[in-house]
C-alpha cells in the first residue's frame, strides 16, 4: 500500500519514521517499506518538516523486487562492435546497456580515467596548468563529474527512475531514488563512475582513454570506421561527446553531418553566505541537516529569460576551462554540502539571432569571444574577473571584498564584469536581480560575489537526428547534452539508454 503525507520534524530518527508508518497503516508489524519521495516543507519556518510518501509491504509475498529494463534480453550480435565516443552520463549508460545486451561496446575517451582526471583538474585549480584533453569538461564521467552531481530533472517516466536506480546500485545511495531533489556530490559521483566502468568491462566492453575520435569514414552514406588511437571498424557510432567538444563539432560540420545552432545561456556565478540562503528559505542560520537551495527565473518583456542554474548549496566556484586563452566558471559541491558559500549560475538566454556569424557553429564563436575577454581581463593566467554585486549594479570596479570571500580556483582578479559579458546580458541581469531579491531575501546583498564567465550551461549545437535516433549520416547516433538532446546528468543518462535500446532493437531486426 502507498501512504502519503507522512510529516515529521526534520530532526526525526529512522525509528520515529517507522513508528509513524505503522500508525498510519494500522499494522504493528510490517515486512518492508520503501521511501518513494522525501521533500522539505518550510512554509512554517518555526516548524520545518520532512514529508514522505512510502510504499508498505505487510507480507513478504507482497514484496516483488524490481527488474532492470534489459534483464530479459538475450545475447545478440552486430557485424562489428558499437563504438561510443565520450564517457559522460550518456556514453556510460549507453555503454552499460549495450554491454548488458552482449554487444561488447568500445568506449573512446579523449581524457583520462576519473582517478587521473581528478589530478589533472586539481593541477589546473592549484597551479593554473591546463590539460586541454583532460579537465572539467573532458574525461571519464563528463562535465557533470566535477559539479554538485544534481539528479533532479524535468523528464518523467520509467527511464528517469531507471537512471536513479542504477546510480544507487553502483554506490550513490538509496536516498537518491526518493529525494525530491536528489544529488550525489562530486566526491561520491567519482566512485560511482568507476563502478559503472568496471561493470561494463566485466560484461565485455572496452575503455580506451587518451583516445580522441579525430575522424571517421563513410561508405554509401553509412559510417564504416572510426579513427582514434587506431582504426575501429563499426557500423554503429554513438556520439556522446559533451557540450564542449568543439573540435568534434567542427569535424562533423566538415564531413557533412547536419548540425544547427541552438539557444543556450550565458552569465556569471553568484555567491552568497550559505547561512543567508538558509535563513531566507528555512528561517535558520545554520544547520548541518539542511543546506537550503533555490531556483529562480524571470521573463523580460523582450521575451528573454533570466534564471539561476546549477545551484550548489555549501559549494565552490571552480575553473572549468577546456581551451588555453579562455576562462570558464562552474559550480560544485561535495556530498555534505558543508562549505561556507552557496553559489549558482545566473544566466540570460541567448538565441542564434544574437550571434554575429550565421552558420551552424556560430554559438561556439559567441562563447569563445566571452571566454577570451574573461581571460584577458582576469590577467591571462586563468584567474577569473570578480566583482561585488553592489558594484556591478553601480558599474564600478570593486576594490575589496566584504562579507563574502570568492571561492573560485585558480584565483580571481577584481574587475568590471560589464566588460566581459555582452551589454544586453548585463542589462538583463541588472533588471532582474532586484526582482529575485523579492523571492530570496537579501539576494541583492551588496557583498555577494560575482565571478565570470559562465558560458557552458548547455550545448550551442544540435546534431540533428531522425526518429531512429540516427544523424544525417546513417549509423551515427548523437546522444546526450552535447548532441542537444538533454540538459543534465539524469536526462543525458536517460537519452543514452534510449539510444542503446534503439540500437538493440535494430540489431535484433537485422
Amino acid at each position: 500500500m502507498i501512504i502519503s503525507n507522512i510529516r515529521l520534524p526534520f530532526t526525526h530518527t529512522k525509528d520515529q519514521l517507522e513508528h509513524k508508518i505503522k500508525q498510519m497503516c494500522g499494522h504493528n508489524r510490517i515486512y518492508k517499506y520503501q521511501i518513494r519521495r522525501k521533500s522539505v516543507d518550510a512554509r512554517n519556518k518555526s516548524n520545518i518538516l520532512y514529508v514522505y510518501t512510502v510504499e508498505v509491504y505487510i507480507k513478504e509475498s507482497e514484496y516483488i523486487e524490481k527488474k532492470l529494463l534489459l534483464d530479459d534480453i538475450k545475447e545478440i550480435n552486430l557485424k562489428c562492435r558499437p563504438v561510443i565516443a565520450g564517457t559522460g552520463p550518456a556514453g556510460l549508460f549507453c555503454g552499460l546497456y549495450l554491454a548488458k545486451a552482449g554487444l561488447c561496446p568500445i568506449l573512446l575517451e579523449q581524457g583520462n580515467p576519473v582517478e587521473k582526471r581528478a589530478e589533472d583538474v586539481n593541477s589546473f585549480w592549484q597551479k593554473s596548468q591546463l590539460n586541454e584533453s583532460s579537465n572539467i569538461q573532458f574525461g571519464e564521467g563528463g562535465a557533470g563529474t566535477f559539479s554538485d552531481g544534481k539528479l533532479n530533472t524535468g523528464i518523467k517516466g520509467t527511464l528517469s527512475k531507471e537512471v536513479l536506480e542504477v546510480f544507487a546500485r553502483f554506490g550513490a545511495g538509496e536516498e537518491i531514488t526518493y529525494l525530491a531533489k536528489p544529488h550525489i556530490g562530486t566526491d561520491v559521483l567519482r566512485k560511482v563512475i568507476v563502478n559503472i566502468r568496471n561493470e561494463i568491462i566485466s560484461l565485455g566492453g572496452e575503455f580506451h582513454f587518451g583516445s580522441k575520435m579525430h575522424d571517421f569514414a563513410v561508405s554509401g552514406g553509412k559510417v564504416e570506421s572510426v579513427f582514434a588511437d587506431k582504426e575501429y571498424k563499426t557500423e554503429c557510432l554513438v556520439l556522446a561527446i559533451g557540450h564542449s567538444a568543439r573540435e568534434t563539432f567542427a569535424l562533423l560540420h566538415q564531413k557533412g553531418v547536419i548540425l544547427q545552432p541552438k539557444p543556450f545561456s550565458v552569465g556569471f556565478r553568484i555567491e552568497h553566505p550559505q547561512k543567508l540562503i538558509n535563513m531566507s528559505q528555512y528561517g535558520i542560520l545554520n544547520d548541518k541537516l539542511l543546506a537550503a537551495d533555490y531556483k529562480l527565473s524571470e521573463h523580460l518583456s523582450s521575451g528573454r529569460g533570466v534564471y539561476t542554474f546549477c545551484m550548489c548549496p555549501g559549494g565552490y566556484v571552480v575553473g572549468a576551462s577546456s581551451e588555453n586563452g579562455g576562462v570558464v566558471t562552474n559550480g560544485m559541491s561535495y556530498r555534505k554540502r558543508d562549505a561556507q558559500n552557496a553559489n549558482s549560475a545566473l544566466l540570460v538566454s541567448v538565441t542564434p539571432e544574437d550571434f554575429a556569424a550565421k552558420h551552424s557553429l556560430s554559438g561556439i564563436d559567441f562563447q569563445r569571444e566571452i571566454e577570451k575577454r574573461a581571460f584577458s581581463i582576469g590577467g591571462e593566467n586563468f584567474n577569473a574577473p570578480c566583482q561585488l554585486l553592489g558594484d556591478f549594479l553601480k558599474n564600478k570596479t570593486s576594490d575589496s571584498f566584504g562579507d563574502v570571500s570568492p571561492t573560485y580556483l585558480p584565483g580571481v582578479k577584481k574587475a568590471d564584469i560589464t566588460k566581459v559579458l555582452p551589454e544586453f546580458v548585463c542589462d538583463a541581469l541588472k533588471q532582474v536581480i532586484p526582482k529575485m531579491a523579492e523571492k530570496i531575501k537579501n539576494f541583492d546583498l551588496y557583498d555577494a560575489v560575482l565571478t565570470a564567465a559562465e558560458t557552458r550551461s548547455s550545448s550551442p549545437v544540435r546534431i540533428l537526428r531522425n526518429d531512429e535516433f540516427e544523424a544525417s549520416t546513417r549509423g551515427i547516433y548523437p546522444t546526450g547534452e552535447g548532441a542537444g538532446y538533454a540538459g543534465g546528468i539524469t536526462s543525458s543518462a536517460a537519452d543514452g539508454i534510449r539510444v542503446a535500446l534503439k540500437i538493440i532493437e535494430k540489431s535484433r531486426k537485422v
